[in-house]
């Protein structure tokens, strides 16, 4: 099972964190959402939440949650490009990428070619530098560099997706290996999304509980009121809308030669 220890995922996995071992058979392995695609692919973790553009990278290898997924209303906060000009001057400019997330890397190439008919220059992942003419963060180092406030500019990808094409963005999907759904596997796997969807009912009933939890294992530098607020924006329903995003948000990537083919979503 993969786990990414960012605070999008603290409902998901926060009740686990009690007893890792309160499901027999699960094994946690801790990265970013670049490791565990890298997993899935090749056959190292059956099972996570995991960039959405997985499921497209390998057609055929996996079947998705059909209730969960990240998703935002509007802007999610973590998934943000911040720039020291404004978006429309960035052709000919260097946009340093993330290494931890295929999904973002690919929307912020969409979003640029495709919705402003840019030409930017793309670099490697890196440390961030605030001389960088401008750079894609997610996650908590995204929460974080909202807070220091370096770039003049800064643009959250949920919302620009959500303006353009007017559905809420897909960034994560629960990407499950069917090679975990042999006989012996699948009342496990199962078992543990039942699991799942209490660990996010649970987190609702006690947030401040939750995130106390959740916080002692893994710390971010941030103020709480700014961790408490940052879930208002947060849904993790994988509505009709959202697959229906999901699928286009496919078509682009395979018109930019990033994924192989348009793949049939499939479901547990």
């Amino acid at each position: 099972m993969g786990r990414i220890p960012f605070l999008v995922c603290a409902p998901f996995f926060h009740e686990f964190l009690k007893d890792d071992a309160c499901l027999s058979g699960v094994e946690f392995v801790d990265g970013p959402p670049s490791a565990h695609c890298a997993g899935l692919k090749e056959g190292r973790i059956h099972l996570s939440p995991a960039s959405s553009i997985t499921f497209a990278q390998k057609p055929g290898a996996f079947v998705l949650s059909g209730d969960l997924c990240t998703s935002c209303g509007f802007e999610v906060r973590s998934v943000k490009l911040f720039s020291r000009f404004p978006i429309e001057d960035l052709s000919g400019r260097s946009v340093r990428m993330t290494a931890q997330s295929e999904t973002s890397v690919a929307l912020l190439r969409i979003l640029l070619e495709d919705r402003f008919s840019l030409k930017p220059d793309y670099v490697g992942g890196g440390p961030v530098n605030p001389d960088d003419d401008a750079c894609l963060l997610i996650g908590d180092q995204a929460l974080e560099e909202n807070e220091r406030r370096r770039f003049a500019f800064g643009y959250d990808l949920g919302t620009l997706w959500q303006a353009w094409q007017g559905v809420p963005f897909v960034f994560g999907a629960w990407v499950i290996s069917k090679s975990a759904l042999v006989p012996e596997g699948r009342p496990t796997v199962e078992r543990y999304m039942e699991l799942t969807q209490g660990s996010i009912e649970s987190f609702r009933k006690d947030k401040a509980a939750a995130l106390d939890r959740w916080l002692a294992r893994f710390p971010v530098n941030l103020p709480r009121p700014v961790v408490d607020e940052y879930y208002n924006a947060l849904d993790y329903r994988f509505t009709d809308q959202r697959k229906e995003s999901l699928k286009l948000f496919f078509e682009y990537a395979f018109r930019r030669g990033m994924v192989p083919q348009v793949p049939r979503l499939e479901f547990l």
